[in-house]
């Protein structure tokens, strides 16, 4: 990007290429931080409701939207660094969504929810 603004526009190009390339990045980052920011004010692995977040997630989405969504951090089930990375998230009636992440990318999930005790 940077090659071809300075092949069209010169050095003036460049100063725009690099202008909208650390405004991207910035934006992202900031993104990051609020989510980061919401998920901290939360316990680990907690969701509001299990059955809402199964439907919503998607394979591809990304870690950092499934935080955003779940305004908490997973709790890590896998080994450290290991891949594929699991995640759980339960809710207040002990349904919980384990998710399993490949490269940073939602592959698969489940849910789980707890036996009915019979009447």
């Amino acid at each position: 990007m940077v090659v071809l603004a300075y092949r069209a526009l010169g050095w003036s190009g460049v100063a725009m290429a690099v202008g909208a390339l650390v405004m991207w990045l910035l934006l992202h980052f900031t993104r990051m931080l609020q989510v980061l920011k919401r998920a901290a004010n939360q316990p680990i692995g907690t969701v509001g409701s299990a059955v809402m977040l199964n439907a919503k997630l998607r394979p591809g989405m990304t870690l950092l939207h499934v935080v955003a969504l779940t305004r908490s951090l997973g709790a890590l089930q896998s080994p450290k660094d290991a891949q594929p990375e699991v995640y759980h998230w339960t809710d207040g009636s002990q349904s919980h969504v384990a998710a399993e992440f490949s490269g940073g990318k939602l592959k698969k999930w489940n849910l789980v929810r707890p036996p009915i005790p019979a009447p």
